[in-house]
């Protein structure tokens, strides 16, 4: 599979980057299929830079921080009034509520809020997913509302996206045996930090060094943190392959 980077900023959209939204792509019958991981502030705009939406099979939001889901706003116009009629419904794996709560920060109405250019499907701790050729197992992390985290495997691949999560003991477990950590580092570990919320980069290195996992990519950094002390975190618990990856950065995993 084929990770890009569409957007990396923490908690907002930064002048480099849009939020978080990454770009997983893989062969699936005879053509391409092409998943999102979030769709954060300012997303869709860059998205475009590297493919026509028309072109996304699926959606799967971690979480309904506005850093994470409301650029679906702009998937939703685009589906429904594209020029060449209304776009096929597509899914998206979201937590439970996720089709009013994002139906109301639009502004739409019932009876059919955003259901119309999206087929809403719940994460479900612990369950497995199907969409095309992605099984995305979805686990329940730590944070003030239900985020969850994926595991993205194919038949060659496999990813962990962290979504946003303070310390979790059985995140390493989670992790263990894919190929790629794409793993939030929010906090420092010089400043004091609130429980619950997110990781320092020391503690997204412990976890890639307990899962033994050969690739750590490195997200959601806000503009006001210093990326080279989280990268200095990041290495002190961490002696593997490690990148803070920045917006239209890709992967082959």
């Amino acid at each position: 599979m084929k990770i890009t980077v569409i957007g990396c900023a923490g908690s907002f959209a930064g002048p480099d980057s849009p939020a978080s939204s990454y770009l997983v792509e893989a062969p699936f019958e005879g053509g391409t299929f092409r998943l999102l991981l979030d769709v954060g502030s300012g997303s869709f705009g860059a998205l475009q830079r590297h493919v026509d939406p028309v072109l996304i099979d699926a959606i799967s939001i971690s979480h309904l921080h506005p850093d994470h889901c409301f650029d679906i706003s702009g998937h939703y116009v685009f589906r429904k009034y594209h020029p060449s009629g209304q776009l096929p419904q597509i899914p998206v794996l979201a937590p439970e509520g996720a089709d009013w709560h994002l139906s109301n920060a639009y502004g739409t109405t019932a009876p059919n809020g955003m259901t119309l250019p999206f087929n809403f499907l719940h994460h479900i701790d612990g369950q497995t997913t199907t969409l095309g050729p992605f099984a995305i197992e979805s686990k329940l992390v730590s944070h003030p509302v239900p985020t969850f985290a994926v595991k993205i495997s194919t038949a060659d691949a496999s990813l962990v996206y962290s979504g946003d999560t303070g310390p979790m003991d059985s995140l390493a477990d989670f992790v263990r045996g894919t190929d790629a950590f794409l793993c939030e580092a929010s906090f420092v570990e010089s400043a004091e930090n609130p429980p619950h919320l997110h990781l320092t980069g020391a503690e997204a290195g412990a976890i890639a060094r307990d899962a033994d996992v050969p690739l750590l990519l490195v997200t959601h950094i806000p503009s006001w943190t210093d990326r080279a002390e989280v990268q200095r975190d990041v290495e002190s618990t961490f002696s593997g392959e490690s990148v803070l990856v920045s917006q239209g950065d890709s992967f082959d995993i």
